[in-house]
């Protein structure tokens, strides 16, 4: 989209020398990205203290019998094969007689 902004010349410089942007339009973009970003670490850092993080060889241990548990549940039964039924004696076609 293209806008035209007026944007402070000394920022603009910092920005640019900061970031090592060689044109005004990488130095706008990258802060527009920054800004995107933020919105997402901020949740992030909402979530701290809430979340329960064990990596104990015990956690682990548990992690994988669940998962064990898991899949041997959604394994489907074996297929049953029917016994083989008996051959019924070919039908023979033809007129009556």
């Amino acid at each position: 989209m293209r806008t035209n902004i007026e944007i402070d010349d000394k920022l603009m410089e910092a920005a640019m020398a900061a970031g090592g942007f060689k044109t005004k339009r990488e130095a706008v973009e990258e802060g527009l990205r920054m800004i995107k970003r933020r919105k997402a670490y901020d949740a992030l850092l909402s979530a701290y203290g809430t979340l329960h993080w064990d990596d104990s060889d015990e956690g682990w241990a548990q992690w994988r019998e669940q998962q064990a548990l898991l899949v041997k549940e959604a394994e489907p039964e074996p297929y049953l094969t029917p016994a083989p039924a008996a051959k019924a004696a070919p039908v023979k076609r033809g007129r009556a007689k």
